[in-house]
């Protein structure tokens, strides 16, 4: 994706915007002129990736604290002007058989997927109403398509968030406002380190050989860079796609259609 100043002036807000799909994200909406704000836990990530990105201004955020929430994103808006462009992309995984998938489990990945995209989204979405422009996108999964095995809370979790991404979009299709939701399948972040690590503990996989069973759930047999992901954030916030709305677009290689 070429750059740009199409989002010149405009604000973006990315949680979990230090690393992984945050930090693609931030450098593809940074490409087309946007002023940035990096949420999340780690500061040292958050430190690291704003250094790439001239201007690009930092917070510590747990999206799970509403009181901070609300702080955050009210001195984030005084500092850079209201949000136009929010990416909500902080989450977690957990993984469990069904019969060990506890209530806090469930209630955690809902805290942090689900009520924290809630919440971070009513923090900025009358400023866009008045404004009369807004984009906000919803960073889900291919496991918010597709039920899959071992991942009950995670599955319900991004499934969640794909209804909230379909019912906000509906109420806002008329005020300039885009809501839409991206769902890949795997990326090559923390998540899917982990998801290596858990493989060669179980099976005694090789890295290489772990990696290769995760790739071959795509037709591609490949994983997904985050680049790639950030690309179509951005795609989500230019100009050209007005009338994409209320969508879960699917990043899968082909796996899902």
């Amino acid at each position: 994706m070429s750059n740009s100043n199409a989002l010149a002036g405009k604000h973006a807000l990315i949680t979990g915007g230090g690393h992984g799909i945050g930090g693609a994200s931030a450098e593809a909406l940074a490409a087309h002129g946007a002023k940035l704000t990096l949420t999340g836990r780690n500061m040292e990530k958050l430190e690291q990736m704003a250094a790439k990105l001239p201007g690009a201004e930092v917070r510590q955020l747990d999206v799970t604290d509403e009181a901070a929430v609300k702080r955050v994103f009210t001195e984030a808006a005084q500092s850079l002007g209201p949000v136009a462009i929010l990416i909500n992309n902080s989450g977690i995984a957990d993984t469990a058989p069904f019969l060990r998938t506890s209530s806090d489990m469930m209630r955690r990945l809902m805290e942090v997927n689900l009520i924290g995209t809630h919440t971070s989204t009513q923090q900025v979405l009358e400023g866009m109403i008045d404004a009369g422009w807004g984009r906000v996108v919803n960073i889900s999964s291919l496991a918010g398509l597709s039920g899959q095995p071992y991942i009950t809370a995670y599955c319900a979790s991004k499934h969640a968030v794909i209804g909230l991404t379909r019912t906000l979009a509906l109420e806002v299709v008329k005020k300039g406002i885009t809501v839409n939701a991206v769902c890949p399948a795997y990326v090559e972040t923390g998540m899917v380190e982990r998801g290596v690590d858990n493989i060669r503990d179980i099976t005694g996989m090789s890295e290489e050989e772990a990696r290769g069973e995760l790739a071959k759930k795509s037709p591609q047999n490949r994983i997904i860079m985050p680049s790639e992901v950030g690309a179509t954030v951005a795609w989500l916030c230019l100009p050209g796609s007005e009338s994409i709305t209320g969508q879960s677009i699917a990043m899968a290689g082909g796996a899902w259609m």
